[in-house]
């Protein structure tokens, strides 16, 4: 697994110097275990919902499909991983984040392709850097974010 990302010398840009970072992203392994956790406490539950799994870098790492979960929540479900991914926030907290900004970002960000702002997307954080994200989507705002945390347990994780 690679290591926390490097400092950059005094020399940036010199000829020789790094041109890139280390950065850590989940496994497949890690990825199937989070979406499997996840199915089984919406079973638990009695919810039928769709779960994703995207690496650091967005990219769909593990997927689960509960039969009769609604077809349209397969891509809120990829999206809320995303989002989760891309700002690090719980997709649920964003409600109360926005209200910290102006009119303009209030409106504008909820516009953006693959943005969503409801509960049910988590960052999966790793000593401190994210390596992923979890969504789901099928259930209520609170079951799809109980789904989305026994997927973090199941990494030994808690929310960030």
């Amino acid at each position: 697994m690679a290591t926390e990302p490097r400092a950059r010398p005094a020399d940036e840009g010199a000829i020789g110097a790094p041109n890139s970072v280390e950065a850590r992203t989940i496994d497949w392994p890690a990825a199937s275990r989070a979406a499997e956790a996840a199915a089984r406490e919406a079973q638990r539950l009695g919810v039928r919902v769709n779960v994703a799994i995207v690496d650091a870098g967005g990219n769909l790492a593990a997927f689960v499909r509960m039969p009769g979960a609604p077809l349209h929540s397969i891509e809120i479900a990829i999206d809320k991983a995303y989002t989760a991914v891309s700002f690090g926030l719980p997709t649920g907290r964003w409600n109360e984040t926005l209200q910290a900004h102006s009119e303009a970002v209030r409106q504008g960000i909820v516009l953006r392709p693959r943005f969503v702002a409801f509960g049910g997307g988590l960052p999966i954080t790793e000593d401190g850097q994210r390596i992923g994200g979890i969504g789901v989507s099928g259930g209520s705002e609170e079951q799809d974010g109980a789904c989305a945390q026994a997927g973090l347990r199941a990494l030994g994780l808690a929310e960030t």
